[in-house]
């Protein structure tokens, strides 16, 4: 299909420490589709978060590829991926990783400034993501000041804010209440459709997954389809 945003194939990664070599992924292979939820399940150390890296130039796998929109993200330097995941990318981990001094719209601009955006407009675009998630009464409040449920709502607009084309999000309500959790998920749905954005979520939650486009699992180091 024409929307396959990025694929990988064969990527294969152990983990050595020593003389004990741990395999991890053992030849898996997958394709994204831009405005498509993918969810990746599995047991817990089946790989999905080093996947997620992987995908996300984080790691670099022994063997295999990473293909976005034509290019082979494993032959990248360490500093052209950093341009990479700038211009390209949006993250949400488990834990929100807010900077604790910055507001929350300080926060989302962050990455915006980073990019080269002028103040102004990143302060617009923030403002426009921060009312989206219904943090418009939050914009002058540090994390420490925002429950779990906000933290992780404002992570979710920085992430988002750049107009990223895949997003990466790993355990991204693991830490949350069922509502809340059910929230995040209704604004992954909204905004990702509104930017026709690709994500990839490792999740536990069976539930979550089954609400997305596709799941896939891994298992013994291998993805399929579910």
């Amino acid at each position: 299909m024409d929307n396959v945003i990025l694929k990988a194939e064969n990527l294969i990664r152990t983990y050595k420490e020593g003389k004990v070599s741990t395999p991890v992924l053992r030849g898996a292979s997958l394709e994204v589709r831009s405005g498509m939820m993918t969810a990746v399940i599995g047991r817990s150390g089946s790989g999905k978060s080093t996947l997620l890296h992987i995908l996300g130039t984080l790691d670099t796998p022994d063997s295999g590829t990473v293909i976005f929109e034509g290019q082979d993200l494993t032959k990248l330097s360490e500093k052209q991926k950093a341009a990479f995941r700038a211009r390209n990318l949006g993250f949400v981990y488990q834990f929100h990783h807010l900077l604790p001094d910055f507001s929350a719209l300080e926060n989302v601009m962050m990455p915006l400034l980073i990019g080269g955006l002028k103040a102004s407009e990143a302060k617009e675009r923030a403002l426009e993501y921060l009312k989206l998630v219904g943090l418009e009464a939050r914009l002058a409040n540090r994390p420490g000041e925002m429950s779990g449920g906000e933290r992780q709502r404002a992570a979710i607009a920085r992430a988002l804010c750049a107009h990223p084309k895949l997003v990466l999000a790993d355990e991204p309500t693991g830490n949350l209440d069922a509502a809340n959790a059910a929230q995040i998920f209704k604004l992954f749905r909204e905004l990702t459709s509104k930017e026709d954005t690709a994500v990839v979520m490792v999740t536990h939650d069976n539930a979550l997954a089954s609400e997305c486009d596709r799941v896939l699992t891994i298992t013994d180091g291998m993805v399929a389809d579910v």
